[in-house]
């Protein structure tokens, strides 16, 4: 390849002042948030409208270079990171296409492009009295496109559902540099085959996303937050149950915290405070109930289940938060998890899903099976038990740092086969990206894994779009180094 004249050519898609290739401005994309991987690119490139978009794609496709579409950079698998053998190629980054196209509170809709931070479009929903509901611990950095790209998930999944189910439209620029869009907002729409699911959750590898129309929803006029200290998992999994028959639909989310999450965070958060005096629980449960508009008194029905709850022992303490204040502090102790985790160091990290049932008999048996070959190690689990989705989390704890890439396949081979065992997924919210492409094999069944292929290859022929995630095919994995 003349690269010369391909960042020529690129420079005249976008402008020369977008097209990025001295090594102090590109080593920042080139690097994970986890710092896992690190790879190459000739250019980081950031186009402002989607037209420039398909030109950069179209550019790319004629000169053979890969792209690689970049948002916030939140991820935790490595799927928004070039390879380091894999050249060449340009991370394409959306942050400049930064619009509100759209927000209509009649149709409770909002239309938004790649760049927009989660965070902005919460705050314009809010703007007209709506609810954008998808809320995650990185939704000040997480943008549009990336949340729509990893079928996100986050912690009021259990009411509204994932991202794919928030989407009602989108615009995405294929491999040969058309632009397929639909984002009219529509609820019923028969005409062909739904491809707007298929690119939610794609990671880039199948066209690149430019915007998205999400659905809306009545702003809650009522928010009841607690914190509650249950007595093991099974306990916790009852409770969520019951509290969905006692109090109504309206419980937004239910999270899940074993004691070592909660001590890593009052370890490692500053402005972190303990719910309860005294050592943090065997386990808590962060819950929050909504509702608009319905004038039910529904702080008075949380207190009168929770009291319930607490007389036959399913909850051991509770505290409400009285205030919008307490409320958010209560969720920092829940949000700041993984930041706390990050300050204590590298941990093997598992992000799966289970039935709701078998989460209690999971935590329990993959723990015991865990101890019998590394006793030492601290298991730090935590997560959106409403939706059955565990962040298992497992730090070396006595054992030598040169071990870890060792043992790593085994670690987390046992708990990925243990999560199989339950009829769970190895991954619930976190993507495959390159962390866990080489497993898909292991829990796909032969004709599933076929069909992604058929699915890649049909849309990206050319293995154009970012290269060794997901799928891997028609491209050389990466080394990855724990």
């Amino acid at each position: 390849m003349n690269d010369a004249g391909f960042l020529e050519a690129l420079a005249a898609c976008v402008g020369k002042s977008h097209v990025h290739c001295e090594e102090r401005e590109i080593s920042p994309f080139l690097v994970d948030w986890r710092g896992r991987y690190r790879g190459r690119a000739l250019a980081v490139v950031r186009p402002a409208t989607t037209g420039e978009v398909a030109a950069v794609v179209r550019c790319c496709r004629t000169y053979g270079a890969h792209v690689v579409p970049q948002g916030g950079n939140t991820g935790l698998v490595g799927g928004a990171t070039p390879l380091e053998e894999q050249a060449p190629a340009i991370v394409l980054h959306l942050g400049r296409m930064r619009r509100i196209r759209s927000l209509e509170p009649l149709d409770f809709t909002v239309t938004a492009e790649a760049g927009v931070t989660v965070r902005e479009v919460q705050e314009a929903a809010r703007s007209a009295n709506r609810l954008f509901p998808l809320s995650l611990a990185s939704e000040g950095s997480a943008t549009v496109g990336g949340v729509c790209a990893t079928n996100a998930g986050g912690v009021h999944v259990l009411r509204y559902g994932t991202t794919r189910d928030l989407v009602l439209g989108l615009e995405v620029v294929l491999a040969d540099g058309g632009v397929v869009s639909s984002l009219q907002g529509l609820r019923k729409d028969n005409t062909g085959y739904a491809w707007k699911p298929l690119f939610v959750g794609s990671e880039g590898t199948l066209g690149v996303i430019t915007a998205a129309t999400f659905k809306l929803f009545p702003l809650p006029t009522e928010v009841v937050t607690a914190w509650v200290a249950v007595p093991d998992p099974a306990t916790a999994v009852g409770l969520f149950s019951w509290l969905r028959e006692a109090v109504g639909e309206g419980l937004e989310a239910f999270e899940l915290m074993g004691r070592s999450t909660l001590e890593l965070v009052l370890k490692h958060i500053p402005q972190a405070r303990a719910p309860f005096s005294g050592e943090p629980p065997a386990w808590s449960v962060l819950l929050e109930f909504g509702e608009a508009g319905r004038g039910t008194q529904l702080p008075e029905r949380v207190e009168r289940a929770l009291a319930a709850a607490i007389e036959r022992g399913w909850v051991l303490e509770a505290v409400l938060a009285a205030n919008e204040a307490q409320r958010q502090a209560l969720w920092a102790l829940r949000e700041n998890a993984s930041e706390a985790q990050r300050f204590e160091g590298f941990s093997f990290k598992h992000d799966v899903s289970l039935p709701i049932r078998a989460l209690p008999r999971f935590i329990t048996e993959c723990e015991t099976r865990l101890r019998h070959y590394w006793p030492s190690v601290t298991l730090v689990c935590f997560g959106h038990l409403g939706d059955g989705n565990l962040h298992y989390n497992v730090f070396p704890t006595g054992i030598e740092r040169a071990r870890w890439p060792l043992i790593e396949p085994q670690l987390s081979g046992l708990v990925h086969d243990t999560v199989a065992e339950f009829g769970g997924s190895i991954s619930a919210e976190h993507g495959i990206g390159r962390l866990k492409a080489d497993l898909l094999p292991r829990y796909k069944s032969e004709a599933e894994l076929t069909l992604l292929q058929r699915l890649k290859a049909a849309l990206d022929p050319e293995n154009l779009f970012n290269p060794g995630k997901v799928v891997r095919g028609g491209d050389r994995p990466a080394s990855e180094e724990t």
